[in-house]
């Protein structure tokens, strides 16, 4: 049975699809808010896996493809990827855009109920802002009426731990069918961070086979 229908019908799927690590992995997707927005979505342009659980899957697969990646890392990583997507069911999207209600501000406001890690509530309330850097690049329309969304604004707010912000961002970038230009401008424009590939996953542990997959994988 394909992992979209399990999420529907069975109660324990999501669990054995994101295989929490932590009792705080565990108490965060098993509280009402979070799974609502974990078990939402449909395909759409850059997420054609639909439900923000399977792109969640999709980032936990990517963190631990990261070589040499710290233990203290790997758990911040998994934290921010747990939460960064789950309230975009509710976020605000009329225009022009209340930042104080995007899925990102109102994932750190949750998050601040679990944890006082400041690398963790960064990267979560600016996980999309390198992107939204790129695109003020690209289109004067989105930088005149966003002008904080610069890439000078996030290198001020996350400069203390770029590399983690930058790891993060890779392995939100390399999922669904996203495009890759974000990531290759930032690390172009961004001489600070250590550019980092990700390993290559066997190919009966890739995200096709797992979104398909009848049964839990173990990692």
């Amino acid at each position: 049975m394909p992992w979209t229908q399990r999420l529907l019908e069975d109660p324990q799927a999501l669990e054995q699809l994101l295989r929490p690590e932590t009792p705080l992995e565990a108490s965060l997707i098993s509280h009402p808010e979070v799974r609502r927005g974990l078990l939402w979505g449909e395909p759409r342009f850059g997420h054609p896996e639909g439900k923000v659980g399977l792109h969640v899957r999709e980032v936990l697969d990517n963190i631990q493809r990261i070589p040499g990646v710290s233990a203290e890392v790997r758990s911040q990583l998994r934290l921010v990827a747990f939460s960064h997507d789950a309230f975009k069911c509710v976020e605000d999207r009329s225009r022009p855009r209340d930042w104080g209600q995007h899925h990102a501000a109102l994932a750190r406001r949750f998050m601040e109920l679990y944890t006082s890690d400041p690398v963790v509530l960064d990267i979560i309330e600016t996980h999309d802002d390198a992107y939204y850097a790129w695109l003020s690049v690209k289109q004067e329309a989105f930088r005149h009426e966003n002008t904080f969304k610069s890439l000078d604004h996030l290198l001020k707010k996350v400069g203390y731990c770029l590399q983690t912000y930058y790891l993060f961002f890779k392995c939100d970038t390399q999922t669904g069918d996203k495009t890759q230009a974000s990531i290759k401008w930032f690390e172009k424009m961004v001489p600070d961070i250590d550019i980092t590939i990700l390993q290559q996953t066997p190919a009966h542990l890739t995200a096709s086979t797992l979104l398909t997959h009848t049964t839990p994988l173990h990692e």
